[in-house]
């Protein structure tokens, strides 16, 4: 006998219906109103590898359960009762700080050829001597089709089948921590996808509204209490049950929520409490749009309570330093003047004028209380490559010179870096937007949503594939083979020295903003950036200069060619220099 509950405050009657794989047999059960607008019964019925769904009032449309752990026949069709008994090997796991991290963030469906968490499980000693300390993987909730980015999902609860369902994630998680790695999920909680979201025929999940992908979440309206508790226990399943070390918490910014406190600052409690109990950190990374440090200032100085947020930003400058790209939201970025101001203070948008908003944006950061490991920053991630209308990486952009620039200014930064999965060896593949919606309208109106919103941010669609064509996601498959290939496998020798130099030099690992102090000539092109007893130096001209950096620096990581003297480092065009400094 086992309780089968949903809460279901719009129904009149709510009934469960039960049966074998095969359908031989089928067994309906109704269940009995509680408070809150639950509905409840003890069902014999109600065992573990056996499908069911719920029947609302007088219908007979069998919709999946809204906590589904399985859908083995996809968002449309019934969930099946799933038995959390899983043999973890992970019982001595003591979990990542974040301080000191770096993070890989990677998208399972193509990852690897076979797009799965096993295949992706047997690429994991490769992380770990790359010297990651933490994936953080893309969304693997339950959506409707075969593949997508995973923000379309519909059932929060519910491991993507396609990719090995629950226990295919959790041998994933095991095998990681195994191998010392720590592991995020990324959760979406602004919306829902367009297909397979039966939660508005449960209860007032939504409100009315909507942000830039869908309705709005019904945070602080009547019935909202529960749809919080949906938000808040889902994100504590992943925590617990999955065994993850934290949580990369999609487009905060989207969440209206006027209530008090704030739905982060209730999810920061609880994560804060079951930390207690795991004994074992357990992270919370914001993607906020907002540059308000808000987010990640702790709970008793009455911020949000986040432990780090992703820092645009420092992407933004960086980005358009390295490709001369100024279109859309790269029209404040490019200078050197840009790139130390994001350096020492993490928001280059802390209080100024933003082109891309046409307004003042952002608030300043306390550069002597916020250490800057509460930055996640980057070169590269799955929306500043996917979000171009081809997909198209760096390498395809910029010169082998200046991707090796980025990489030593990224991992030579005051933030906690984050890696975008191939960037480690200059990936060729591209790795544009791609959906496998079986509605055909939903396609159309997908793919002619996207070609409008890459021509309205000057993007050139010419060449832009649909995003419901298989090649679309085929393409953007990792091609492990590159690595034999010499040009591929220096920079992968780059990434893993200047890892290890970021483990090895503790000034690196001070993350005090407050600290961080930066010399540069716009004109002549030539930046040094001082790390306590290190110093980064950096030649963006055309062709050979000596950069002052001070004195007594020797060279402890650098391309062969650069050589120091009495006024400074002679760098090659376009390369970059670490130094010791006395």
């Amino acid at each position: 006998m086992a309780e089968v509950k949903v809460w279901a405050p719009l129904a009149q009657r709510v009934r469960v219906q039960i049966s074998e794989p095969d359908a031989s047999d089928t067994w309906t059960t109704e269940l009995t109103a509680a408070e809150g607008g639950w509905w409840r019964a003890d069902v014999a019925e109600a065992i573990a590898g056996r499908d069911y769904g719920f029947l609302l009032d007088d219908s007979e449309d069998l919709l999946p359960d809204p906590r589904s752990r399985r859908q083995p026949h996809g968002v449309h069709r019934a969930s099946r009762f799933y038995a959390d008994d899983f043999e973890w090997s992970d019982g001595a796991w003591p979990g990542h700080e974040l301080p000191g991290s770096v993070i890989y963030e990677l998208h399972i469906g193509t990852f690897t050829a076979e797009g799965t968490f096993e295949a992706a499980a047997r690429r994991l000693e490769h992380l770990a001597e790359l010297g990651v300390t933490h994936l953080e993987v893309l969304p693997v909730n339950d959506f409707n089709g075969e593949w997508n980015w995973g923000y379309d999902g519909v059932l929060w609860y519910a491991v993507h089948e396609a990719y090995g369902g629950p226990d295919g994630f959790k041998r994933l998680v095991d095998r990681a921590h195994q191998l010392g790695l720590a592991v995020i999920l990324d959760v979406v909680y602004n919306h829902l996808g367009p297909s397979g979201n039966y939660l508005p025929r449960y209860g007032p999940y939504f409100k009315p509204g909507r942000n830039t992908w869908g309705d709005l979440v019904n945070l602080d309206g009547d019935g909202s209490p529960a749809v919080r508790e949906y938000i808040l226990g889902n994100a504590l399943m992943w925590l617990s049950e999955f065994h993850l070390d934290g949580l990369r918490l999609d487009a905060v910014h989207a969440l209206q929520d006027s209530s008090e406190p704030h739905l982060l600052v209730e999810l920061a409690e609880r994560v804060s409490k079951l930390q207690d109990r795991a004994g074992r950190p357990l992270t919370l990374i914001a993607e906020s749009d907002l540059n308000d440090p808000v987010m990640i200032t702790p709970l008793a100085e009455h911020g949000y309570g986040m432990d780090a947020q992703w820092d645009d930003d420092v992407h933004h400058s960086l980005h358009a330093l390295l490709t001369g790209e100024r279109q859309g939201y790269y029209d404040d970025f490019g200078s050197l003047a840009g790139l130390a101001k994001v350096l020492t203070r993490a928001f280059f948008h802390d209080g100024t004028y933003s082109s891309f908003r046409k307004r003042p944006h952002g608030k300043p950061v306390d550069r002597s209380r916020t250490p800057g490991y509460r930055f996640v920053a980057f070169l590269q991630d799955h929306d500043q490559v996917g979000n171009r209308a081809i997909g198209d990486r760096l390498p395809e952009i910029t010169s082998p010179a200046l991707l090796r620039v980025g990489a030593l200014l990224l991992l030579t930064s005051p933030f906690t870096p984050m890696l975008w999965m191939g960037e480690e060896w200059a990936a060729s593949t591209r790795w544009p937007f791609f959906t496998s919606h079986p509605e055909p309208e939903l396609a159309k109106a997908t793919a002619e949503g996207r070609v409008a919103e890459f021509a309205e941010h000057g993007w050139d669609v010419s060449q832009m594939i649909d995003p419901q064509d298989p090649q679309a996601f085929r393409q953007a498959k990792l091609r492990w083979d590159e690595l034999e290939q010499t040009e591929h496998a220096q920079m992968l020798d780059l990434y893993r020295r200047l890892l290890r130099l970021r483990r090895e030099h503790p000034d690196l690992a001070n993350p005090r903003l407050d600290e961080v102090r930066v010399d540069f000539d716009e004109q002549a092109r030539w930046m040094v950036i001082h790390r306590g007893r290190l110093a980064v130096a950096v030649n963006l001209a055309e062709q050979a200069q000596t950069v002052l950096t001070p004195p007594g620096a020797i060279l402890i990581a650098t391309d062969d060619a650069a050589a120091s003297g009495p006024d400074g480092v002679r760098l090659p065009a376009q390369s970059a220099a670490v130094l010791g400094t006395t």
